[in-house]
């Protein structure tokens, strides 16, 4: 069993863990994604506490960019090929301990960096090599609240998940 209380930091892939991987190519070039608005209020929930939460991905689009700093993420990095030095470098300009991270991955590209961290996790619906090296599998896909799953597993493991009248919107 994974032990989420010593838990600081979320670092998320985007596409099959915020987004369901759905990919709609406009002949404009955009490729927008959908999100949940419950992984949303998550993230900001996250960030509010004090938590870092950062996202690299390889994917590069300018409203996936948009709505995580809607929500309060400082850590973008997108349109990463090397995810192992994106996480390394993040690790060292954060005074951050491997072993405080929890991953979200869904695929091969996030195998590599899971296996760096205190908690790899991952969607339901991901990849089995990803299952296969995954503390903690949510039971939600991705896209349909893994991120909130795995967000409010770690605040309530350290009694940060608080139900107030203060909600924000996500």
């Amino acid at each position: 069993m994974a032990d989420f209380t010593k838990i600081t930091t979320f670092i998320f892939d985007v596409d099959g863990v915020l987004s369901d991987g759905t990919v709609i190519a406009y002949a404009d070039g955009e490729q927008p994604r959908s999100f949940l608005v419950k992984d949303g209020y998550a993230v900001e929930k996250a960030v509010q506490k004090g938590y870092h939460v950062a996202i690299i991905s390889g994917g590069f689009q300018e409203g996936v960019r948009k709505r995580l700093e809607f929500l309060g993420v400082k850590h973008i990095f997108l349109g990463i090929k090397d995810k192992i030095a994106v996480f390394h470098q993040f690790l060292k300009d954060n005074q951050i301990e491997a072993s405080q991270v929890l991953y979200m991955g869904d695929d091969l590209p996030d195998y590599d960096v899971m296996k760096l961290c205190g908690i790899a996790s991952c969607p339901a619906d991901s990849t089995q090599e990803i299952i296969d090296i995954s503390q903690y599998v949510s039971p939600k896909e991705g896209g349909k609240g893994a991120v909130r799953d795995v967000i409010e597993k770690v605040m309530r493991s350290q009694n940060k998940w608080v139900i107030s009248n203060n909600h924000a919107n996500g």
